[in-house]
């Protein structure tokens, strides 16, 4: 199988490209031709010598993953769905979000995922293996919106900061000047609290960043998000009282709400204990009902009361509103599936 350039630094493209004959200089062009001009080829690097190219193309191509289908919702939401490594039988899926002028490209990181998180269809196909940055960029690359994307959300399929390495490698080719040059402030990094690779992201990244919280009390926490016996959420927050988040780089907390199990007053009273010296926000996700699950949705009357409730108590708190929830494209639902029933 041959290397895909898509991912790759302009220092490594500049090795690459002295491997295969060319000057040095030929890694800055090749960047170019990856990430301005968004080849599919290395045969449309016109600029390089056709014999650099030859050789180029028996080792490496781009790495340019095309969709194999899109869906699109009655709110104008588009799910994509993308093979893995070539391979469609080992699919993920991305989701552009439209919204005024707005178009947010919602990733994924992994195929399936570790965390086996009792109500995310994700974490229960199990997981299948981290994507390389060519599987990553190509989300952004080959939609159809590509040219008009604002915002990235890491939060798709899989747990970004598991896949660290190459989540890292991604937002540099989306930051760096020599790559897409967007501002980190419009790239957001969802994650379990994965406390290693936390700290890294935090000290290495200027992306705002979001955890997935769901309950304030660890043992009910933990009854449905496994990750929560090897790192807590007290953990989690009391690393990330030692940044400031006071700028323009923010910090917010993922609470899906689940009618009699994490939608009471003591929850909400909880939620500010455990938040409070804080500069975060907490968003409010509506359930989306999936098999063989014992709770359901809060009503929109109960998430308006926890709402008003925190609040009330101090934080900044916002009820989600949910897209593309009818071609299964909502929060907890992807599972790379051609068809869903």
């Amino acid at each position: 199988m041959k290397t895909r350039l898509l991912g790759k630094t302009p220092e490594e493209l500049k090795e690459i490209a002295l491997s295969a004959g060319l000057p040095a200089f030929a890694g800055k062009q090749m960047a170019q031709w990856l990430y301005a001009k968004r080849v599919r080829s290395i045969e449309e690097m016109t600029n390089l010598s056709r014999q650099g190219r030859e050789a180029l193309a028996r080792d490496y191509e781009v790495g340019l993953a095309q969709p194999l289908d899109v869906q699109t919702s009655a709110d104008g939401t588009r799910k994509y769905l993308f093979p893995v490594k070539g391979d469609a039988a080992n699919a993920v899926e991305a989701v552009m979000i439209p919204d005024a002028d707005r178009k947010t490209l919602c990733v994924s990181s992994q195929a399936g995922c570790k965390m086996a998180c009792q109500f995310c269809m994700t974490g229960r196909q199990g997981f299948h293996g981290n994507l390389e940055p060519a599987d990553i960029l190509s989300q952004f690359f080959a939609v159809e919106e590509a040219g008009e994307l604002t915002n990235a959300v890491f939060m798709g399929m899989g747990e970004p900061l598991d896949n660290w390495d190459n989540v890292r490698r991604v937002l540099a080719v989306l930051t760096e000047p020599w790559g897409l040059a967007w501002s980190p402030k419009r790239i957001t990094v969802s994650t379990i609290g994965v406390l290693p690779r936390l700290k890294e992201f935090l000290d290495g990244s200027k992306c705002h960043l979001a955890v997935s919280l769901h309950n304030p009390f660890p043992e009910e926490r933990a009854q449905m998000m496994p990750v929560q016996k090897a790192w807590s959420e007290t953990e989690i927050i009391r690393l990330l009282k030692q940044y400031d988040f006071s700028g323009q780089r923010r910090v917010s907390f993922e609470y899906t709400v689940f009618h009699g199990w994490n939608d009471t007053p003591r929850h909400a009273d909880q939620l500010v204990h455990l938040l409070r010296h804080l500069e975060c926000r907490v968003n409010l996700i509506r359930f989306h009902r999936i098999p063989d699950f014992p709770y359901g949705p809060a009503s929109q009357q109960q998430m308006e009361a926890f709402r008003d409730r925190l609040v009330q108590g101090g934080l900044t708190a916002t009820i989600r509103a949910s897209r593309g929830e009818d071609i299964f494209a909502a929060c907890g639902l992807l599972a790379g599936k051609h068809n869903q029933e």
